[in-house]
């Protein structure tokens, strides 16, 4: 009896250890022991990343700002130097937080150590096929950054489909919240602008000239996502008349421009907006003579390119408004401001400045 007594506490004894092994092995999971998890990116890649991403740094601004809106605590470097009137809507604690590391972007000018110097426990690569930016890109810039972690999120410069994209980041940061209040703003005023648009007869869409750069002889077609938001709230873009190449950036003369004659500009350059309206040159074109040209907000980021993505999204019940406020005056510009900057750029403006920022855009007071 005494001899079945101890089999049966061995066999228990036993029991116990393989209980005790299961649980060390299976719960929680090898990955979460380590401190990592494993995700599949935004390019069917497999990658392991930290558990907790708590530094991260992308490599062009798109994906920066998609960033420092969801969660600006967890950025570790922007891509270039806020300017000074930039900075004017960046709360205190991020103004000097950020490294400069550089990307690779425009002038591509990135560089290795200055992004690994950030300290980052990931990498965010952008990739946009369209832009050369594709799977071996991102595979290269993963042998560079070694063991750093590099996470492929599409870089998509259509606002119509970006909800993906910040829904993806937000995963990875933490931050589905905020990613879900940001994809509902989103929709919220794509909803508003699809809706009236649609119901513009095509014999009462007003004619738009996005002028870009200082001169304003540089504009874009509606093919390229830099000049998306004008056909998107129901304008004509002007260049699509007689440009076939709607992709690229677009050199055109002021002759070019008075025979298009375009009811409304829109424009993103301080400098150009500044002179537009005491210039000879542009006296005889009828958004000038009627006083309809603007100037895209710019801070802490531009409302309607330069570059293109999740900043403007604010950009679509602005460029509803300065192309049709009569048919948009159910948007509140005010209200929209100040949500957007409260909420995404983590900034409370007043009453007061929201005006300020619209009214120095072009908008007449009644309008907002």
């Amino acid at each position: 009896m005494e001899k079945k007594t101890k089999i049966i506490l061995i066999v228990l004894l036993a029991l116990i250890i393989c209980g005790v092994a299961i649980s060390i092995f299976s719960s929680p999971s090898s990955k979460n022991s380590s401190g990592n998890q494993t995700i599949t990116d935004m390019a069917n890649r497999t990658v392991n990343i930290p558990s907790d991403v708590n530094r991260v740094v992308a490599t062009s601004p798109p994906m920066t700002t998609i960033m420092y809106m969801l969660a600006p605590d967890k950025l570790a470097g922007v891509n270039f130097q806020w300017t000074d009137e930039e900075l004017k809507y960046v709360p205190d604690q991020y103004k000097e937080k950020f490294p400069v590391v550089g990307g690779w972007f425009g002038s591509q000018d990135g560089n290795y150590e200055e992004f690994i110097a950030s300290e980052p426990n990931l990498v965010v690569e952008g990739i946009d096929e369209g832009m050369g930016v594709d799977l071996s890109t991102v595979e290269e810039r993963q042998e560079k950054f070694g063991s750093l972690p590099v996470v492929a999120v599409t870089d998509n410069t259509n606002v119509t489909e970006i909800d993906n994209t910040i829904g993806f980041l937000g995963k990875i940061l933490g931050a589905e919240d905020k990613a879900d209040q940001l994809i509902g703003f989103n929709d919220k005023y794509l909803a508003e602008v699809q809706s009236t648009a649609s119901s513009i007869p095509e014999s009462e869409r007003k004619s738009v000239y996005y002028a870009s750069g200082e001169d304003g002889l540089s504009t874009y077609a509606s093919g390229a996502s830099h000049g998306q938001l004008i056909s998107l709230v129901g304008g004509k873009n002007v260049a699509d008349t007689e440009i076939q190449d709607s992709g690229s950036e677009l050199t055109v003369s002021i002759e070019q421009v008075m025979k298009w004659n375009p009811d409304v500009i829109i424009a993103t350059d301080e400098d150009f907006y500044g002179k537009v309206y005491s210039d000879s040159k542009w006296a005889s074109v009828k958004a000038v003579k009627n006083h309809q040209v603007y100037l895209s907000p710019q801070s802490p980021f531009k409302w309607f390119d330069r570059p293109p993505g999740a900043n403007i999204i604010i950009g679509v019940p602005w460029t509803a408004k300065v192309i049709y406020p009569d048919r948009y005056s159910n948007i509140n510009m005010v209200d929209a401001t100040k949500e957007f900057y409260s909420n995404f750029y983590h900034y409370d403006l007043s009453d007061d400045e929201a005006r300020d920022i619209l009214t120095s855009s072009g908008l007449n007071e009644s309008d907002l």
